[in-house]
């Protein structure tokens, strides 16, 4: 097969997207009750990231993820959403520039594409191509591409795979421990329930002591859904796995390549708004969507359609 430089933006066709959620009628008030909750303590209209945290806000995923990490404590789901908040609006994770982080991405460090059995966009993991000096823009990159692969999701997905290649990897290019807290941090309290699955492939004998030094800061929902060394064609189908790794997506980094398609699927303005989009466009075919849609409560699933913006498809 040739090699080709295009993402896999789509799940493969048939996928049924899973975890399906289901809501017991209290669950669903302790939900509108965290949303009441939270526009208490939303920014007013006239500042100017208003728009940006009302549009999180109303996305169906989030505060479900908010009252799921709490364990449906609604006094530690009130916690959480407010540090989240408050988080977004100093870091403003929707809005980061493309050229803010772009030299981060030349060496492929951190690339998305594919998606998993359940329909989970997967974010690529390699730390043996790091190209920068440990600095607040690593973090602000991983940000951005945690935002971009949420862009990703196909309607009722509400998490992501990370899968983290330690080929090549050495002592040097490895992220410290303290780097790796910072990351943990934000993955766990400000994206929860974010991380679907984590796996870790080709970690040689020398860096265990590099998941021993971070395994105190990873809560134990996190824990396990971490897997080392997992037979990845369990769980990712064949023709979404890149070739590396054993499946069929002859896969070749090209940096500007990527970043375009990137910034195209995910309509991402050079300012980190989003590009305008034609409502005429159309971003899976009716066949896809009702694929992807299949085994979700017929009530969910208009939500579902209207939970995101358009995507463009990668051919």
């Amino acid at each position: 097969m040739a090699k080709t430089h295009k993402i896999i933006a789509q799940p493969a066709p048939g996928t049924r997207i899973a975890p399906v959620r289901n809501y017991t009628d209290e669950q669903m008030q302790k939900i509108h009750d965290l949303g009441e909750y939270a526009r208490s303590i939303a920014l007013p209209q006239t500042d100017p990231y208003y728009e940006w945290e009302s549009r999180w806000l109303d996305k169906p995923d989030t505060l479900p993820r908010y009252m799921r990490a709490a364990k449906w404590d609604f006094e530690d789901a009130k916690k959480r959403i407010k540090a989240t908040m408050e988080w977004r609006r100093e870091f403003k994770p929707d809005l980061i520039p493309p050229d803010e982080v772009k030299i981060e991405d030349e060496g492929g460090k951190i690339i998305i594409n594919g998606f998993d059995k359940d329909g989970r966009p997967i974010i690529h993991m390699n730390p043996g191509r790091q190209n920068t000096e440990t600095s607040p823009r690593q973090l602000r990159h991983l940000v951005w591409c945690l935002e971009r692969a949420k862009d990703l999701m196909p309607p009722g997905q509400e998490s992501l795979v990370i899968l983290i290649d330690y080929k090549t990897t050495t002592l040097r290019t490895n992220p410290s421990i303290s780097t790796a807290r910072k990351v943990l941090h934000i993955l766990q309290q400000h994206y929860p329930e974010t991380l679907g699955r984590g796996l870790v492939v080709n970690l040689p004998m020398l860096l265990n002591f590099f998941y021993k030094g971070i395994s105190p800061f990873l809560d134990p929902v996190t824990r396990d859904k971490i897997r080392f060394n997992p037979d990845l064609l369990d769980l990712i189908p064949k023709e979404q796995l890149v070739s590396d790794l054993g499946g069929d997506h002859d896969f070749e980094f090209h940096h500007e390549s990527y970043w375009q398609q990137v910034l195209e699927i995910c309509n991402i303005a050079p300012d980190g708004t989003r590009a305008q989009v034609q409502t005429t466009t159309v971003s899976m075919s009716k066949v896809s969507q009702e694929s992807l849609l299949e085994g979700i409560p017929d009530d969910q699933r208009d939500k579902q359609l209207t939970s995101r913006e358009a995507i463009a498809v990668v051919a």
